[in-house]
């Protein structure tokens, strides 16, 4: 069991505050887990066990529950009139009209609430509806290299090399045997498909949806619109249009698919409304869809820096300095930091092509290029640095 310490100092930071603790993410990325090793630093620290409520509603001895009421009532019962109670409820979703549930017990005194959840009707926008907004929200991401390494143990760039063709889901790093880790990230992606997405949406062209996902998943970290990709998949006979499309991806955002970032215009210092791109919860999801063939290895990189930077607790958008472009640009309060990510940059031409927009932007703001290159190059403040030793930074 890979031990989740950044999200574990989150729930520790904010136990016993006034909200509902919502942790949402990919099916199996490890939220039941987190949970459970929630729920052992609260007896770590001295909470008795009969204090702390655990429902799993994928085991079928609690199948009795998925009845609002009777959920209710057994929680209920279970609460204490003079020491606090931690509920502990998982995949929540499959409780219809769950939130009566929850926001009755919100309103009981000595209750702290946890959820967890894996489709779209835990994105954001309907919580704030179900919940009133009384509810503080926590992706959790598949493990970061640096959980996947501490893991692992021994050489750092054998353990780089796996994760980056396997990906971070946590159960994958029992897998040893390549076909059953394929089968095993088929499992994850058609129950995702055919289950968070296409009975939820009502989608009946599961092929259309499909060829979508496979179009976003080989342009990882290109520009993309829902029109460019309703054009490229009619012109390949698959006759859509642009807002079946935005619908699509919607749908695969909100099953936490992907993860869109927005451009950002640095000199107009606005956000920028169209020509995203959009870039994958595990980048072994791709090579288990799409095989090693056409692989962009900067484009993965980049992937793999983003969902980083995210976990990192960064909002994460694409700089655009007039004609030129930075990789990331990574905010938190009045932080920023920009990041430029290549494959290599021993090649001149490819490093004065990667720092320049960098060199454009003549504020203070820290800057940087990632890489795989073990020789550092730095000009004018911009440090390169290891892309591994980066994520291994935390």
């Amino acid at each position: 069991m890979v031990l989740r310490k950044r999200y574990l100092e989150k729930l520790k930071a904010i136990r016993d505050e006034p909200v509902i603790k919502v942790i949402t993410g990919v099916r199996r990325c490890g939220k039941s887990t987190l949970l459970a090793q929630f729920q052992e630093v609260l007896k770590s620290e001295g909470i008795a066990p009969e204090r702390i409520v655990a429902v799993n509603f994928e085991d079928l001895a609690f199948e009795a529950l998925l009845d609002y009421r009777k959920l209710y009532e057994y929680l209920k019962e279970r609460l204490s009139d003079t020491d606090m109670t931690y509920v502990f409820l998982d995949e929540i979703q499959q409780v219809p009209q769950f939130e009566k549930a929850v926001d009755s017990l919100y309103i009981q005194p000595n209750v702290d609430l946890y959820l967890t959840g894996s489709n779209a009707i835990m994105r954001s926008n309907e919580l704030a509806t179900l919940l009133s907004g009384r509810y503080v929200e926590i992706d959790l991401l598949p493990l970061s290299f640096a959980e996947y390494d501490s893991w692992k143990g021994g050489d750092k760039r054998n353990n780089w090399n796996a994760y980056y063709r396997n990906g971070g889901f946590p159960y994958t790093l029992r897998i040893q045997d390549d076909v059953v880790w394929r089968e095993y990230l088929q499992g994850i992606y058609h129950t995702v498909l055919l289950k968070d997405i296409a009975a939820r949406e009502k989608i009946g062209d599961i092929n259309l949806l499909e060829s979508v996902v496979r179009f976003l998943f080989d342009n990882v970290g290109n520009i993309v619109s829902p029109n460019k990709i309703a054009n490229s998949l009619s012109s390949y006979g698959r006759k859509t249009i642009s807002v079946t499309i935005e619908n699509y991806i919607k749908a695969l955002m909100d099953a936490f698919v992907f993860y869109k970032a927005g451009r950002y215009n640095i000199r107009g210092k606005q956000h920028l409304k169209t020509l995203e791109k959009y870039y994958i919860v595990d980048v072994g999801l791709r090579r288990m869809l799409l095989g090693d063939s056409g692989a962009d290895t900067g484009h993965m990189l980049e992937n793999i820096v983003y969902l980083e930077l995210i976990r990192r607790g960064y909002r994460v958008s694409i700089g655009k300095w007039d004609d030129q472009e930075i990789d990331f640009i990574a905010e938190a309060g009045s932080e920023r930091i920009y990041y430029q990510v290549s494959a290599s940059v021993l090649d001149p031409v490819t490093f004065a092509r990667e720092i320049a927009p960098l060199k454009a932007v003549k504020d203070n703001y820290p800057k940087f290029i990632l890489s795989l290159d073990e020789i550092p190059i730095d000009e004018a403040g911009i440090r390169q640095i290891n892309i591994i030793d980066f994520l291994l930074d935390e």
